[in-house]
Order: structure tokens, then sequence, then C-alpha cells
């Protein structure tokens, strides 16, 4: 008995730690790694790829149409009280002028039907098969944008992430700094040997980067929390990152060769989509006009009856009666009052409307181009420049803190001169990032790499 309790508890040990294992889950992404992995789990790019298939199953739907129809039905009838019909007397030989009530229905009836349709010729149905393949191409066009801004996404969130880590990791050192300053300091103020004003002003960008500190920890984990919701993950999933924010813009500064790329328009996401809707209202000012045509159909019926004052129908006595039914049907619209004429000439208002967005995208996407090289282009002159500025910055603090060790320098001169390189500090980090989101960003507008 003993036995079984122990096997027991050593089962359910085992499935709580492979429970805590699954839990316990993480992921390790280089960037390129976090966009492949975006591209097939984020919640945008799930829900672009149901909407291809459902555009699939559309097509497929509107093909059905014209296709054979066959619908079965059954019917059962029972009247409790019977209808009667009134007859001349004279024909069963009474009175004349009276007359006799006779029932012609029988109590209770049933009968099965089959019936087969088709289409023969329907204008509206050529146009809708046509509409149906351009929403498709609308919807992997919609799908191949939607991997591009997730990618983009991906970019910025990953390098946000980076951001703050290395933020984190310079204000500790700044920190560090700023504590030794401050204890040394009031060492020498408590000898009489320094103002206090000295330590005052240490003190406050002690407690200034202490703030800071804080805050950029709480940053962090938004930013994480952030890549994580962008890749399709549960943010308390731990994800870490092998790529680091330096190297990503060492990379992405050797890649000007982007700033030469000619804009291929034909291969623009955004002039696809917006050919897809002058297609599409093209294809709608052509149904209205085709509803205009004669449709023609034939359909096709064969089925049972039987009938009796017994509820009896499924008896072998039971007499069932077969009957059928073929035939076309014409329909030829004459006269509308001008309705199908208005909604025509509005359907072409639509599609002089998609042409001209059409016009307007063209010219959209060429600034959108230009802006992004332009864009790309200052952030690369601007990462050089907070580079050199940093090394400046960092002399400037250096010369200043010996300065102030040695008497020659004022605390207010010593706390301008760190103010001055946490400024260059920042300016040197926003800089990477900003070289690196203008590079996706100008990636997304010429269509590189292509999102298969």
């Amino acid at each position: 008995m003993y036995k079984k309790y122990i096997i027991v508890v050593i089962v359910m040990t085992g499935f709580l730690g492979f429970s805590q294992a699954e839990n316990k889950k993480s992921y390790q992404f280089s960037l390129e790694e976090a966009i492949a992995f975006a591209v097939d789990s984020s919640y945008n790019a799930i829900n672009a790829r149901k909407d291809v298939l459902a555009a699939m199953k559309q097509k497929w739907e509107t093909t059905a149409d014209g296709l054979p129809q066959i619908n079965a039905n059954v019917d059962y009838q029972y009247n409790p009280v019977v209808q009667v019909t009134p007859l001349p007397a004279e024909l069963t030989g009474g009175e004349p002028g009276t007359f006799v009530p006779v029932q012609f229905s029988p109590r209770q009836n049933m009968n099965a039907t089959a019936t087969l349709n088709q289409l023969i010729f329907d204008g509206s149905y050529i146009v809708a098969l046509r509409a149906a393949k351009t929403f498709l191409r609308y919807s992997a066009n919609f799908e191949e944008k939607t991997q591009l801004e997730v990618r983009k996404a991906v970019v910025d969130a990953y390098g946000n992430v980076l951001l703050m880590e290395e933020s984190i990791a310079i204000i500790e050192r700044n920190l560090a700094n700023a504590e030794s300053n401050f204890k040394e300091t009031k060492a020498v103020f408590e000898n009489g040997l320094a103002e206090e004003e000295d330590v005052e002003q240490l003190e406050i960008t002690l407690i200034q980067l202490e703030n800071e500190l804080r805050n950029a920890q709480r940053n962090h984990e938004i930013t994480k929390e952030t890549l994580n919701f962008v890749l399709g993950i549960p943010i308390d999933i731990t994800v870490e990152l092998t790529d680091d924010l330096t190297s990503l813009a060492q990379l992405d500064l050797m890649a000007e060769d982007l700033l030469e790329e000619d804009l291929a328009l034909e291969s623009n996401i955004d002039f696809k989509i917006a050919e897809n809707l002058v297609q599409q209202r093209e294809l709608e000012w052509k149904l209205e006009q085709s509803k205009a045509l004669p449709t023609l159909s034939a359909f096709a019926n064969y089925g049972y009856i039987a009938f009796g004052e017994e509820f009896n129908f499924f008896n072998s006595q039971a007499d069932w009666f077969d009957f059928s039914t073929v035939g076309v049907s014409l329909n030829v619209p004459i006269f509308s009052s001008l309705r199908r004429s208005a909604r025509s000439q509005r359907a072409e208002i639509a599609l002089e409307q998609a042409e001209t967005e059409l016009t307007q995208s063209t010219q959209q996407i060429k600034l959108e181009t230009n802006r992004a090289k332009s864009d790309f282009k200052y952030a690369t002159e601007t990462y050089i420049t907070s580079q050199r500025n940093l090394d400046l910055a960092e002399r400037i603090e250096h010369k200043n803190d010996v300065k102030f060790k040695e008497g020659i320098a004022t605390s207010f001169e010593l706390r301008q001169a760190q103010q001055q390189l946490y400024t260059a500090q920042n300016e040197y980090l926003q800089a990477m990032l900003n070289i690196i989101t203008a590079k996706a960003e100008l990636e997304t507008v010429l269509n590189k790499p292509v999102i298969k």
C-alpha cells in the first residue's frame, strides 16, 4: 500500500516539474530570428493568413453559385378540419339552385421532392468570379504588407529593448562614479577642506541618476513586454536577445547601397493594393452593368406524394405517387425606373475615385521613398556626429573631474560637464537606434527584403 503512495507522489512530482518547466519556457533570438518568428507567429500575421484562407473560401463560394445545386424537401400537412367546397346539388341529383358541401382534400398528406437547379447564363456571375479572384490577390497583397509591417515593428521593439539595456548599463556606471565622487567630497568636507556646496552639487547629480536608473529599469520591463507582444508571445515569457545595439548600428551603417536603390513601383505593396482597389471598383461597375442582361437557368425536380385520412405513410400498404417537372426560367430586366442606371453611375464614380487614389498613392510612395532615404542618410550622419561628440564629452568630463579633485574646478563646473556627458551618451544611444529604425523604414518602402 505504501509503495502505491510513493509511486503516486513520484508521478505527481514529475508532472508538476514538467508543468513548471513549461511555464518557464523561454526564447533566445537574434534580430533576424525574431523577425522570422514574428512573421510566422505574431497576432497580425496569423490573422492576415486567415484572411487569405477566407478569400480562397469566398472564391470557391462564388464559383459554386454557377454549379449544379440539389435540394431536397419534405412536407407534411395535417388538416384537423377539412375545408369543404360547395357544388351545385343537381350534379348529385339534388334540387336545382341548392349546393352540396364536398371535401376534396384528404385529412393528411405528405410529399418528398428533390430539385436540381443549374445556372445557364448570368452576366453578374461571370463578373463575380473575376471579383473573387481580385479579392484573393488583394488578401495576398495585404498579407505581404502585414509581414513588412510586422518586420518593422520587430526591429523597433527589439531596438528599444537593446536601447534600454545600454541605458541602464551607462547610468549604472555614471552612478558608481557619482557615488565615489560624492563619498570622497563628503569626507573632504567633513575634514574642513571642501565647501558644503560641492557636496550638495554632487548629491543633486547622485539623486538625479538614481531616479533615472529606476525609470530606465521600469521602461526596460515595458519594452521587453512590448517586444513579446509584437512577437506573439505572452508578455511574461523570458526572451533573451543575442544581438547588441552597437553591432546592429555598425552593420546598418554599411548599408548605404540602399540609398542608390531605385524604387520599383510595381513591387511596392501599397501600389499593388491601390491597383487592387481600382480593379475591384472596375468589376463593381461592370457588375452593375451586367444586371441589365437577362439570366437563364434550368431546373428539374422529382418527388413522391401520399395522402389519406390516417397517418400510415411509412406502412408497406401506403400508396405513393411520383411526379416530375423539367423546365427553364428566363428573366429579362425591362424597366427599373432608372435605378440600375443610377447604381451603374455611382459605381463608375467610385472607379474614378479609385483611379485618383492610385495616382495619389503613386506620388505618395515616391515622396515616402525620398523621405526615407533622407532620414536614413541623416541618421548615419547623426550617428557619426554623436559618436564624436561622446568622445569629446568623455574627455571634458574627465578633465573637469581631475580639476575638481585637485581643487582647480568648482563642483558646478564638474556637474555641467557631467550633464553634458549624460546628454551625449543618450544622444549616442538614440542615434544608434535611429539608424536601425531608419534603415528598416527604407527597406519597408523599397519592399526589401521581400517577405515570402
